[in-house]
């Protein structure tokens, strides 16, 4: 099967997406699982990880819910609180839903560098790792040494990577990027996707620009730890769907043929456990 392991739908009447403005132009509009269909059977793309897009618990149930009308979709990675004293439980109510495969804090939006260190957040990681389910980190390069730290505290945690920790390839800045995320990578429990590249390269990129990137990523996880996805609708803004696939593919058909089957489909199916 092959998977797009990370994309996206919201209904902005439901209020709680808060980053979601006018000033994002095409991006400021519902999108539901019809506007995404055609371009997975372009693609040749049988199902999707739906990752959350806004801080609440509600918008979780709201996902849950079109996940169980869209047999496409093969899990969720949702939200919870994970500072509230009842985070535990919570999780744990989630993952009794067979379509949850992960929880993801918004990481990127938080102020605090150091937030994913603190004590308080210790009983909630726990609880995930106890679940079997993935922690998707959703962060920047300023965040790959704590999250380094944070795995030697939680030596269990399953944790992917996403977008590659947003390297700023729009402005040239490759280190401390590159070596930090090499760093991490030597944890066999960690795995990233690829994706959310051309976003971060701006609107006049090229495949030169994002070349020495994807050949890092691939050089610290090895073709089985990575995982494609598109980030639709996101990457809209810079691309399309079509030609940021065809790109992967173009490059692990000429330089990892054999792991072909890894990168689109078979490592996201056993991170996200989709065989349960």
């Amino acid at each position: 099967m092959i998977i797009d392991s990370h994309q996206h739908f919201w209904q902005l009447a439901r209020g709680d997406y808060t980053w979601i403005t006018p000033k994002l132009k095409s991006l400021y509009r519902d999108f539901y699982p019809q506007d995404l269909q055609s371009h997975l059977v372009a693609c040749g793309i049988q199902g999707t990880i739906l990752v959350q897009a806004a801080p609440t618990l509600e918008e979780t149930y709201f996902l849950l819910s079109i996940a169980k009308k869209n047999e496409f979709i093969k899990g969720v990675v949702g939200w919870a609180d994970m500072e509230a004293e009842n985070a535990p439980t919570v999780i744990g109510e989630l993952a009794k839903n067979r379509a949850i495969v992960g929880i993801r804090p918004m990481i990127a939006d938080i102020a605090d560098s150091d937030w994913m260190l603190s004590e308080r957040l210790t009983p909630a990681f726990k609880r995930i790792a106890e679940c079997n389910l993935t922690f998707d980190a959703l962060i920047q390069p300023r965040h790959i040494k704590n999250l380094t730290r944070l795995l030697a505290r939680h030596p269990n945690l399953k944790i992917v990577v996403d977008h590659a920790a947003k390297p700023a390839i729009k402005n040239n800045q490759f280190e401390p990027w590159a070596s930090d995320l090499a760093s991490l990578a030597k944890n066999s429990q960690v795995y990233c996707k690829l994706s959310g590249l051309v976003t971060e390269a701006g609107r006049s990129w090229t495949y030169t620009d994002l070349k020495p990137y994807i050949d890092h990523i691939v050089y610290c996880f090895g073709a089985k730890r990575i995982l494609w996805a598109s980030d639709w609708p996101l990457l809209t803004v810079i691309t399309t769907y079509f030609t940021w696939h065809e790109l992967c593919q173009k490059y692990i058909d000429q330089y990892f043929p054999l792991e072909k089957a890894s990168v689109f489909g078979k490592t996201a199916a056993k991170v996200y456990g989709l065989a349960k």
